[in-house]
């Protein structure tokens, strides 16, 4: 099983192996994108590596993890029996998961109700904007109609 993680590794190590050899045969217009790709790839090669060393510390730890599994399994499976043994606690879990349900789509429902509230009020907050914004713009036209009135006298 680990020897199926050393291919990454080994990939990327050639390909930061490949990057380093082309930066030195590069002309000096592809060095600086050469040397982009040289970190790139030691950093994938580092990250391959860091992956490797924690899958192979998950397995070296021991039996350990694969006794809580099983144990998990056993009282997994005896859950599951009392659970087929009551069917009528299995109809009201049902029921309290169907009410949840319509309450959620409910607060759904009224979201999307606020949702086009909310719209409709930038919408219209828009409209004002720009209302205020032809107003503005009035009174500036208004202000230079009287400066200009004014010169004329």
């Amino acid at each position: 099983m680990g020897r199926q993680y050393d291919i990454p590794t080994i990939v990327t190590s050639c390909l930061a192996v490949a990057m380093t050899i082309c930066y030195f045969i590069v002309p000096d217009n592809g060095k600086q994108i050469f040397l982009v790709f040289t970190a790139i790839s030691w950093f994938i090669v580092a990250v391959c590596w860091l992956a490797l060393k924690s899958t192979q510390y998950m397995h070296n730890l021991g039996g350990h993890g694969h006794d809580e599994k099983k144990k998990l399994a056993t009282n997994y499976g005896q859950r599951q029996q009392t659970v087929h043994l009551s069917s009528s606690e299995l109809d009201h879990a049902k029921a309290e998961l169907s009410a949840d349900l319509e309450t959620l789509q409910s607060s759904l429902k009224n979201k999307d109700t606020e949702i086009e509230n909310l719209k409709a009020e930038i919408a219209s907050l828009h409209t004002l904007v720009e209302i205020e914004k032809l107003r503005a713009e009035l009174a500036n036209l208004k202000a230079l109609a009287a400066k200009e009135s004014a010169k004329k006298k």
